[in-house]
């Protein structure tokens, strides 16, 4: 088995999330949830209430944005303090598996900071809180290279969760009802949320269990100036603790399939050591 560095991210913030794949690497989703801060009875955008059909629109994208999170478990869902997650992950390029696989074990908390364990000794740690992205092993700690680091806060900027919590409560987002998809052989309604500065989230969501199957956005690469498509899909959903949690994460990138996530085990609200996001205590921690 090849145990390669992960970028652990945010489904729905814990429930959505990724990284871009960087060739013969593999990375860690999320599948937890964070609490939602916001009631989503907001007003709708100036711009969509001066016209009344984008009004009715917009309503319309609301409402199932707002069955969204009843499904997930509503109150039960806006109350969770944290996750934890344990399963494998495989790695893909250019829609190809790579045969790079790890085990993993993932804490997560609403507010961002992560710890990912890798392999069965668990010796290989990383830890994103704030701005930082650290890796630990016998040989002490280092930052993740920037590309990387760069990459899990634009995917966290992008989640479901960040979509529901912080663009959903601005008036000024706009939000779109687009009509029924398919995703993966599920009928979906599909909604994109577009900020005040033109950055934009869609979500398709089940249409029978309104569930999320798909989150999806773009970035522009700052030297290249191409854009890229970042997309997840959700499937193979379990109920854990009263949470609706999907045990099949796949990743695309422009299209391709670049990681697979198979979950075993998970839970909400779990006890956590109070030094469980400190890289140095995490140091310490790890024979030499």
């Amino acid at each position: 088995m090849k145990k390669l560095s992960l970028l652990a991210v945010s489904l729905l913030g814990m429930l959505s999330g990724g990284i871009r794949i960087l060739p013969g690497g593999i990375g860690v989703l999320s599948c937890g949830v964070a609490a939602w801060a916001q009631s989503p009875g907001q007003p709708p955008s100036d711009q969509a209430a001066a016209d009344p059909a984008a009004a009715a629109n917009a309503q319309k994208a609301r409402a199932i944005l707002d069955a969204m999170v009843q499904a997930l478990g509503g109150p039960r869902w806006l109350a969770l303090q944290n996750v934890y997650i344990e399963g494998r992950v495989s790695g893909f390029y250019q829609g190809k598996p790579t045969g790079a696989i790890s085990d993993f074990h993932q804490w997560r908390t609403p507010t961002g900071e992560e710890r990912v364990e890798l392999g069965k000794k668990h010796d290989d740690v990383e830890i994103f809180i704030g701005q930082d992205c650290w890796e630990i092993t016998y040989k002490g700690k280092k930052a993740l290279p920037k590309e990387i680091c760069d990459d899990s806060l634009r995917r966290k900027a992008h989640t479901i969760d960040v979509a529901v919590r912080t663009w959903l409560k601005d008036p000024n987002t706009i939000l779109i009802s687009e009509g029924q998809t398919l995703s993966e052989r599920h009928l979906t309604d599909q909604v994109t949320l577009i900020s005040p500065s033109n950055d934009s989230i869609t979500i398709q969501i089940d249409a029978e269990t309104h569930l999320p199957r798909s989150r999806t956005f773009q970035w522009r690469d700052p030297i290249y100036k191409d854009k890229n498509e970042e997309r997840e899909e959700y499937d193979d959903y379990h109920t854990i603790d009263g949470i609706p949690t999907p045990y099949s994460i796949t990743r695309f990138h422009n299209g391709d399939a670049n990681s697979q996530r198979y979950v075993y085990k998970a839970a909400y609200n779990v006890a956590l050591p109070p030094d469980a996001f400190n890289p140095d205590a995490a140091v310490s921690k790890i024979k030499k």
